[in-house]
């Protein structure tokens, strides 16, 4: 049986031995919270990325229409040119028809000079010109003819003269409608130069509008990223909680069948114990006369004789002794922690101790303090034990710490003064820790520990 409970402590003793420290365990609630934000999250982003899709197809409008409005520029810019080139054209024939309308005046000056001149001389002076010597005659006949002549080179004159005013006549009228081309093509230039004006600001416009709406979708875009990191770190607290929720189901799982196994050892240990009278004999001869520890004050009793050295030394040894205290410890698990209680055979009631023991009342409690659990776990095999740590550090065989064995004693503080403990095997120790707690099976705490181990049963 002693085999049983040693496979059974191995596997399964002390929960903080064979289980790590709980994990974190979040509530429903802060899941439940993790994942509104998350919901809340999936909400904002999609909201935004809507709105950088709709600024998106904006700005592509804009870019269209900056694109547009550039090439309405373009277009301005070459009508600006054509209505320059026809304005110039316009303004050259100006010029031309100008100087043509001048020379044709001349012209029609110097033809009537030259008639006004030939005239003048045929009637003032005959002999004047070589047309009129010719043509004079003393006879009425020849006179005669020569007025025929001078009306026929007169009216030939006029007929030239005429035809000069019709060609002045016509320039003027080219003179005219070249002016009122060029007056159109001036006209239509300046028109053209406000078409490219117009144009120009339009490109402005649309550009600073594209502007904007850039500036506008940027902050979209950056904003929908922020969200986007929200909703992330949302998801990513959502399956961190869920994970560490898992983990702790997990090391419950774990908890309970170790708190499950250690029940059955302690209550196996228990059972022996129970059925242990020999040890339960031993137990009660140590206990046999002594003067309980709970009693501060001395009490007169009859001359007797004196009483034997209680026993240091185990009355029976080997694996079956070690077991046989281990089960006696094990038998204890869950009883209540009283200060300066427990005797060889069990719990008793604890006293003040003016500080912390007494805030917790363990002077009103039944149960063990540390020493008082090694008493009544040795007491088994016929060891007295002192109800003090200190004193049995100094009980039985000393070993360094690292060899402690199954059934050993630990302790911690100055010469033992602090705590002591069973150790279990496997890294694990049973103990009364301290006020406010239970007997328990705990992992072996090596801050503080004495460098040595008392070993009561070494065979």
């Amino acid at each position: 049986m002693g085999l049983l409970i040693a496979a059974v402590l191995l596997v399964g003793t002390g929960q903080a031995f064979a289980v790590p420290p709980p994990p974190p365990n979040p509530s429903d609630q802060d899941i439940a919270r993790a994942g509104a934000q998350v919901d809340s999250g999936v909400t904002e982003v999609s909201g935004l990325v809507n709105d950088v899709a709709v600024a998106d197809e904006r700005l592509q409008v804009l870019d269209d229409a900056v694109a547009r409005t550039r090439e309405e520029v373009n277009k301005a810019l070459v009508d600006l040119q054509n209505a320059r080139d026809v304005a110039d054209t316009a303004a050259a024939h100006v010029t031309d028809t100008v100087q043509s309308l001048s020379a044709a005046g001349d012209q029609v000056v110097r033809a009537r000079s030259d008639f006004d001149d030939f005239a003048t001389e045929a009637y003032t002076r005959p002999g004047a010109t070589t047309m009129v010597s010719y043509l004079s005659a003393a006879t009425p006949d020849a006179a005669l003819d020569r007025a025929q002549v001078l009306d026929l080179v007169s009216k030939r004159q006029q007929s030239v003269l005429d035809g000069l005013r019709r060609a002045q006549i016509d320039q003027g009228n080219r003179n005219s409608e070249a002016r009122q081309a060029k007056s159109v093509a001036d006209a239509a230039a300046a028109d053209a130069e406000v078409k490219k004006d117009a144009a120009q600001d339009a490109v402005a416009a649309a550009g600073a509008e594209l502007d904007r709406q850039t500036v506008q979708r940027n902050v979209l875009q950056q904003a929908r990223d922020a969200a986007q990191g929200r909703l992330d770190a949302a998801r990513s607290t959502v399956s961190g909680l869920q994970d560490q929720r898992a983990v702790w189901i997990d090391w419950d799982r774990q908890r309970k069948a170790e708190e499950a196994a250690i029940r059955a050892a302690a209550a196996a240990a228990a059972a022996r114990a129970a059925v242990d009278q020999a040890a339960r004999d031993r137990a009660a001869t140590l206990n046999q006369g002594s003067r309980p520890h709970t009693q501060l004050e001395a009490t007169p009793s009859a001359p007797s004789k004196p009483k034997k050295p209680k026993p240091s030394s185990p009355s029976v040894h080997g694996s079956g002794a070690v077991e046989t205290v281990v089960d006696r410890a094990m038998s204890q698990l869950g009883v209540t922690y009283a200060w300066g209680g427990g005797d060889e055979d069990g719990p008793t009631l604890g006293i003040k101790d003016g500080g912390v023991a007494d805030e917790h009342g363990d002077y009103k409690k039944v149960g063990f303090d540390c020493s008082g659990l090694m008493l009544y776990a040795f007491a088994g095999i016929g060891v007295a034990l002192p109800h003090y740590s200190g004193y049995q550090y100094n009980a039985g065989t000393r070993v360094p710490v690292e060899q402690r064995r199954r059934g050993d004693m630990l302790f911690w503080g100055a010469g033992g003064s602090q705590h002591v403990a069973l150790y279990l095997g496997n890294g694990t120790m049973i103990e009364a820790p301290q006020s406010g707690d239970v007997v328990k099976v705990s992992p072996v705490r090596t801050g503080g520990i004495m460098p040595y181990a008392v070993r009561i049963v070494t065979g």
